[in-house]
């Protein structure tokens, strides 16, 4: 019984000095693997590998999670059987998803915590400023989140003073939300402009993430008369690395009045080569992630497995598969201060824009909905801007704006 004795052990040493302690059982042991797989020290890994096996549960507690889904990446980079794994879990959640389904998660994730309305909430705030006595308007969506970011901003349009603006949303169709969904989400969409007195039309433009480098600018379709902004919600980093200053250059052509980038806040890129480096990162990273949703969701809550599941899936893509994240939801996060390094590098740069009271007011008015233990951190430097989320003092996501050089 070496497994709980192990455990036993682990706990009842490291809690007579931390109560916490006992509770980190999970990164010690994954430590030590990934350590193993470093070094290329099979013995070792082979005994990790089953400790890990035999103490991990995808249902049990978040230590036990953790080690569930670190132990699956973890197996596949020491049998160099990620990439083929990766491709079969995608395939498999492909065969499974639904709109309907997917939408709930999505609503659920944001009515238990601000991870993602955080960053609509911001940048809804700027790009209303921006665009602000503008008579006809062209917002590019590239997001995940099913066209949840709009209704508030179409309700904050039809509550204007002055004369109610033409919308034109152009969204990016991902390669998980079929032609058949966004015309559902269009037809959503739609119906409840009309209802709050907004003229509006929805365009669908096609392209997978995984191809999201190759949009062009004859893609949306530009009109003259429109004034374009343009919102990134975690879109950035479904972009191959190589590809990602081509792509800003792409938008930059498309010379929107503002440009709204929101990114979770890891840094999957600099450290892609040095494994045991991306390992800590990636640990920090969604240790955090799973003791956030530990306390914000139910213990049998779907759409907290559903969650859980999907992290496993980007968790095995950055641990145990080849290349640099540019395919299917391989994703190589970067923090913001590279973000901003790379917005304002090169002749078709960016200029950040200033978040103003209002809008800062609007996001902490937002994270007096959830449970405590949210902040906003605005960014200190010269080589970050913007706005920070911050579960227990910890910047989670970053939400920031920008306009395109002249």
């Amino acid at each position: 019984m070496q497994n709980s004795s192990y455990h036993q052990t682990t706990a009842s040493s490291s809690t007579s000095t931390d109560p916490s302690a006992s509770e980190k059982w999970a990164e010690k042991l994954l430590r030590e693997c990934a350590k193993a797989i470093s070094e290329k020290d099979s013995s070792k890994i082979h005994h990790f590998l089953w400790m890990l096996n035999e103490l991990s549960s995808p249902y049990g507690d978040t230590d036990q999670k953790l080690a569930s889904y670190f132990l699956q990446a973890l197996f596949c980079k020491a049998t160099e059987s990620g990439d083929r794994s990766y491709n079969t879990l995608i395939s498999v959640a492909e065969k499974i998803h639904s709109f309907d389904t997917a939408r709930k998660v999505i609503l659920k994730f944001q009515e238990v915590s601000p991870w993602t309305t955080f960053g609509h909430v911001a940048s809804n705030a700027v790009i209303l400023e921006a665009l602000e006595g503008e008579a006809k308007l062209h917002i590019i969506d590239m997001s995940n989140t099913y066209c949840t970011q709009w209704p508030t901003l179409l309700e904050a349009l039809a509550t204007r003073n002055d004369e109610t603006p033409h919308l034109r949303l152009s969204v990016v169709v991902t390669a998980a939300a079929g032609g058949s969904v966004m015309k559902e989400i269009g037809q959503r969409m739609e119906k409840f402009a009309r209802l709050m007195g907004v003229p509006f039309e929805f365009q669908a433009v096609n392209c997978g993430f995984s191809r999201l480098g190759e949009l062009k600018r004859e893609d949306f379709a530009l009109r003259e008369d429109e004034a374009v902004a343009v919102n990134c919600v975690g879109a950035l980093r479904s972009v191959g690395i190589k590809d990602r200053n081509g792509f800003l250059r792409v938008i930059h052509g498309l010379r929107p009045k503002v440009v709204t980038v929101v990114e979770e806040e890891a840094d999957f890129t600099s450290n892609k080569d040095v494994y045991i480096m991306c390992f800590e990162e990636c640990l920090r990273f969604y240790g955090t992630f799973f003791e956030m949703l530990e306390e914000s969701f139910v213990a049998t809550s779907n759409e907290r497995l559903m969650l859980e599941r999907e992290c496993s899936r980007s968790i095995l893509s950055v641990l145990a598969c080849e290349g640099d994240g540019g395919s299917g939801e391989c994703e190589r996060r970067e923090k913001g201060n590279q973000w901003c390094a790379r917005l304002r590098s090169g002749d078709d740069h960016f200029m950040p824009l200033n978040f103003s009271d209002d809008a800062v007011d609007d996001v902490r008015a937002l994270l007096k909905r959830y449970q405590a233990g949210w902040s906003l951190v605005t960014s200190q430097g010269d080589d970050a801007f913007g706005l920070y989320l911050a579960w227990k003092d910890e910047p989670v996501v970053w939400a920031s704006a920008w306009k395109p050089s002249s």
